[in-house]
């Protein structure tokens, strides 16, 4: 469930009119861009960016870009942004890293939607002129090569139906390959990136009746081992998404200093699809609710525009 609160009538020409104002003359007034936008959804900023375009010959993108800064002025582009090309900038962000973030393709590629997915990969065709596995197969190499290319290529079935013999089966072909530690596999790669995700489920539900223990645990090895990590989040991405957002976001705000990325990629990408239920299974987790860790590991018009979209009451 979502968590932005959304009016049911929207004028999107006053809307562009408000962002106008809250951007011209002296300053910028934060308050009424997090007013305007923290409450819209994806379809309604589209149409707001189209008003004000038309409004003022101007790219409304390009302008919150000039007039605001720092984590806040991210948080708001990432936001504005249509979901398909929001996705297309993070994995690019991810790729082109010197040290490239395998585990924000992993989670892009295994919880979206299989249409999401293929949204995604038009968008960044698009927007950079390279496919996204021309991009991920020129930025990696060896087994997490073979991972990601299979993983953000995939378009798998989004249906209810399972084949239970077919997820015995492949149960076994997990334990066998984790049992000898061959766990890149062919086998193992063909079976993460192929399967839709109920199958997938009911494949890791085998595992664990048969075995004791969940795929995850025993996936749990050195943590230098690069495709060992990458295996592991992406058993969890397409086992659990809310369980693997809620340790994201623990992670990111836990400790001395925050992971302003991470707390800023999941509120912002998960706010409009199931926050709700990450933000009850953080409180449960936690004891204590996430507006309030957020509020206590941030800052000023950043932390404010997060709140709102958490649907925290102004």
């Amino acid at each position: 469930m979502a968590t932005i609160d959304v009016p049911h009538q929207v004028s999107f020409l006053e809307d562009a009119e408000a962002l106008r104002k809250a951007c011209k003359g002296w300053g910028t007034d934060e308050k009424a861009i997090i007013s305007v936008l923290g409450h819209r959804n994806a379809a309604q900023r589209k149409q707001i960016r189209l008003a004000y375009e038309e409004l003022y010959q101007e790219d409304l993108i390009k302008r919150l870009e000039s007039e605001l800064s720092g984590d806040f002025e991210k948080a708001v582009y990432r936001w504005v942004l249509d979901p398909a090309d929001r996705d297309a900038v993070l994995a690019n962000v991810a790729i082109k890293k010197i040290s490239p973030d395998h585990h924000v393709i992993i989670e892009i590629s295994c919880t979206r939607s299989p249409e999401e997915l293929l949204a995604l990969r038009r968008a960044y065709q698009a927007r950079y002129k390279h496919s996204l596995e021309e991009d991920v197969a020129a930025h990696t190499k060896g087994d997490i090569r073979k991972l990601l290319v299979a993983l953000v290529s995939a378009f798998r079935y989004d249906g209810e139906e399972i084949n239970t013999r077919r997820a015995n089966s492949e149960a076994n072909i997990l334990h066998d390959a984790i049992k000898d530690e061959a766990f890149n596999h062919e086998e193992v790669i063909r079976i993460l990136s192929t399967r839709s995700k109920m199958q997938l489920m009911a494949t890791f539900n085998c595992y664990r009746d048969d075995q004791g223990t969940t795929i995850t645990k025993k996936l749990l090895g050195e943590s230098g081992d690069e495709f060992l990590v990458a295996l592991r989040t992406a058993v969890r991405c397409l086992n659990d998404p809310k369980k693997y957002f809620e340790k994201v976001l623990r992670n990111s705000i836990k400790g001395i200093g925050t992971d302003e990325d991470a707390l800023t990629r999941v509120i912002v990408t998960r706010a409009e699809k199931d926050l709700k239920e990450i933000k009850d299974l953080y409180h449960k987790r936690n004891s204590m609710p996430l507006e309030q860790a957020v509020a206590k590991d941030t800052s000023g018009d950043y932390e404010a525009f997060l709140l709102t979209l958490l649907g925290k009451e102004d």
